[in-house]
C-alpha cells in the first residue's frame, strides 16, 4: 500500500511540473523536441534577383499580402530534416531580421536536397497559417520549392 501511494504522488508531481512548464514554439518546431538549428556564425546572404524576389525578413514581414504567391529566397541553410510527411523540410537564413522579431529564420518544404552550411536559392509559394496538427504550425512557409545551389 504504501508503494502504491509513492508512486501516486511521484505521478502527480511530474503532471504538475509538465502543466507548469509549457513548451514554446516559435518558428513551427514541434513542441515535442527534436533537431534545432545548427549556429552557422554570422549569415549574409545576398538577395535574389527578380520582380518575386525577397529576404527572409520580408517574407516573414509581408506574409499576408504574399499569401500563395510565387515567391523567390537567397540563404544559408541552418537546418534540413528530411523525409517527415513525405517532404523534405528545410530553415534557411539570410542575415536579414532578428531572433528577437521572430523574422530571421524561413521554413521551406521541397522534395529536394540540401546541405547545412550551404547557400541556395529557394523558389515556391508562399502558404500562410498552416496548422499540421500536433503542434506544427507556421505563421508562413514556403512549400513545394525548388532548391538550387547558389
Amino acid at each position: 500500500m504504501r508503494t502504491l501511494l509513492l508512486a501516486g504522488l511521484f505521478t502527480i508531481t511530474s503532471l504538475a511540473y509538465a502543466a507548469d512548464n509549457a513548451m514554446v514554439n516559435p518558428h513551427g518546431s514541434s513542441p515535442y523536441g527534436g533537431a534545432s538549428a545548427v549556429e552557422i556564425g554570422d549569415v549574409n546572404v545576398s538577395k535574389a534577383a527578380g520582380s518575386n524576389a525577397y529576404t527572409v525578413a520580408e517574407i516573414i514581414d509581408q506574409s499576408k499580402s504574399l499569401k500563395d504567391k510565387p515567391i523567390v529566397v537567397r540563404g544559408k541553410v541552418v537546418k534540413f530534416s528530411p523525409e517527415i510527411m513525405s517532404k523534405n523540410w528545410i530553415h534557411i537564413r539570410d542575415g536579414s531580421g532578428t531572433a528577437a522579431a521572430k523574422n530571421n529564420d524561413l521554413v521551406v518544404t521541397t522534395k529536394d536536397q540540401a546541405t547545412v552550411g550551404s547557400v541556395v536559392a529557394i523558389k515556391g509559394i508562399a502558404r500562410t497559417d498552416k496548422d499540421f496538427g500536433h503542434g506544427y504550425s507556421y505563421d508562413i512557409l514556403i512549400e513545394d520549392a525548388k532548391v538550387s545551389p547558389n
